[in-house]
């Protein structure tokens, strides 16, 4: 049995980490039919003509939605509502399209009867990932958030410490993640701007999930202040973000966040994690440079991430490297992420393909809570403080950084 998977969305998330995931997937038999989806076929020929994929994984492709026989400038909003109609039922939706338009795509994978994995955050209302968990759950249905920070294995070696106590409590800290500038010359800037999205919910999202993955803590509050910039389009966005959030138990977690790494930096990002914690008259830190990560090359030609000689290596989120097979595979927790989501739902469609209806549902629903309380994979029903972090901050940015309170409730 393998599982068909239709990608929608052609940005640089699926070229980075998502596409070559799922080829590898593909190649080990998890994996069956890969259809990629956007509103036009520009990003889809640039995803076949990519170098590096067609090196590291020869003779694989996939099936493109607008065709590449399509014109480059024909455009198809609700393609993705097609393609998803016409898979067979409970395979795979990947949901890689910008954070405003995931709630209708996932919308129409469920009522098609189809498994979700989908790029953080969620959603961008509380209510919306309440109305999709209980949807999901109805039909049997299993959503994974992809979080891969929660697979990098420093992390999961803090949480292991703390839950051991080796810490204390986690008390104050704060976390950093600056994503390129060159981003705001990228498709980013038609969809980055002030009533969509903002660097906090886009990338701070994922140290504030990461905190609560590792202590287990419960935000209560969430500030958030912005600085606006014009993309070369014209489009107002936040194009930074300050923000503060407190924990139930008077922790507090700062988060520097922006589109604004420089382009002749060694590096991809600038992000990193540090938190003070304390217990019986002592205090502890936990410090995670994700920066520097003890790699660096330097190039022939310009070569790095952004193009420059020198290079800060980072061998621990995505990188493809040989292996005793064709091409390349990927490793890093940025590949762990991902395809621990599809061999999920690999696991619960292999073990119910042969059952009656209802015992399949019945034991669908089973497995799926048996990963709801593992919290290990995000998912509506143990990541939901996420949805409401994000709303909350959403709310806080276009009121100028006013403080938004937090009732963590696991019901409507």
């Amino acid at each position: 049995m393998k599982i068909n998977i239709a990608i929608i969305g052609g940005g640089m998330i699926t070229k980075d980490q998502i596409l070559p995931t799922v080829y590898h997937l593909q190649r080990m038999d998890r994996v069956g039919s890969i259809s990629v989806a956007a509103r036009h076929n520009t990003p889809l020929r640039a995803l076949k003509d990519n170098k590096m994929l067609k090196q590291a994984f020869p003779g694989q492709g996939f099936d493109a939605y607008p065709a590449f026989s399509e014109p480059t400038n024909a455009y198809y909003p609700k393609l993705y509502e097609e393609v998803i109609s016409q898979m067979m039922p409970r395979q795979a939706i990947i949901v890689a399209v910008p954070d405003q338009v995931h709630y209708p795509v996932i919308r129409t994978a469920l009522e098609n009867n189809q498994h979700i994995l989908c790029v953080k955050p969620l959603v961008l209302k509380y209510e919306q990932s309440l109305e999709i968990r209980e949807m999901a759950f109805e039909r049997g249905l299993f959503i994974g958030v992809e979080y891969h920070k929660r697979f990098d294995r420093r992390a999961l070696i803090t949480k292991g410490d703390y839950e051991q106590g080796k810490f204390g409590e986690f008390k104050i800290g704060e976390a950093k993640m600056i994503e390129p500038y060159s981003y705001r010359s990228s498709n980013f800037q038609n969809w980055f701007t002030t009533e969509n999205t903002d660097p906090f919910v886009y990338v701070g999202c994922h140290y504030v999930d990461l905190v609560y993955f590792i202590t287990g803590l419960k935000p209560t509050k969430v500030a958030v202040v912005g600085v606006k910039g014009r993309f070369p389009n014209g489009n107002e966005g936040f194009t930074w973000a300050s923000g503060c959030v407190r924990f139930e138990n008077g922790a507090l977690l700062s988060v520097t966040s922006g589109l604004g790494y420089p382009d002749a930096g060694g590096g991809a990002n600038e992000q990193c994690l540090t938190m003070f914690c304390e217990s019986n008259g002592k205090t502890a830190m936990i410090k995670h440079d994700d920066h520097y990560r003890g790699v660096s090359h330097c190039y022939l030609e310009n070569l790095g991430v952004g193009g420059t000689k020198f290079n800060y290596v980072n061998p621990d989120f995505f990188q493809l490297i040989p292996w005793e097979g064709n091409g390349y595979k990927p490793v890093g927790y940025g590949y762990d992420s991902v395809s621990s989501i599809i061999d999920t739902i690999y696991r619960i469609e292999r073990d119910t393909v042969s059952l009656p209806e209802n015992e399949a549902l019945k034991k669908r629903r089973k497995m799926i809570r048996e990963v709801d309380e593992a919290g290990f994979i995000a998912t509506p029903a143990n990541s939901y403080v996420n949805e409401l972090v994000t709303e909350a901050a959403r709310l806080s940015i276009l009121n100028d950084g006013q403080p938004v309170e937090i009732v963590c409730s696991n019901k409507r």
